[in-house]
């Protein structure tokens, strides 16, 4: 399984509007310059992510984008399966119980691999916020700013 650029992406953005969260929106082109993402690309992303109501937009000279909820309620998982859809490395385990697209999910000897993959994978994404990242984003801020 491998995620796309989307994927990456939205979790950045995410990071970065809980990161540089001052309480005011923040437009798309600070973003971009601060990720090195293209403008028309971000403005795609954010879209997505705002249909979903993980972020909130206003119009205007003041207009932008900020954080729909507190970073501790956005699980890596959840941006992206909204970006990428169902993270399973196989497509036999999307269906209802595996059974309606592969004829040998019944008797496949390397379906519980897949399960496995699948359930580690999202342990891991389901299992990090935002505001983890944030607080990992701040800790490395911390410690450059501390060398000589």
């Amino acid at each position: 399984m491998r995620i796309s650029t989307k994927g990456r992406y939205a979790v950045r953005v995410m990071l970065d509007l809980a990161v540089n969260n001052t309480g005011e929106y923040i437009k798309v082109k600070q973003i971009a310059d601060r990720q090195g993402i293209s403008e028309k690309y971000l403005e795609q992303i954010i879209a997505i992510l705002n249909k979903a109501g993980f972020v909130k937009s206003t119009r205007g000279a003041q207009g932008g984008y900020r954080l729909a909820r507190d970073p501790a309620e956005y699980t890596v998982g959840q941006i992206l399966r909204l970006t990428e859809g169902s993270l399973n490395p196989v497509p036999c385990l999307d269906s209802c119980g595996g059974t309606a697209d592969c004829l040998r999910y019944d008797t496949c000897e390397t379906v519980d691999v897949w399960k496995q993959l699948a359930d580690a994978i999202n342990g891991v994404v389901d299992s990090i916020t935002i505001a983890d990242l944030a607080e990992k984003h701040a800790k490395r801020m911390e410690s450059m700013n501390y060398m000589i």
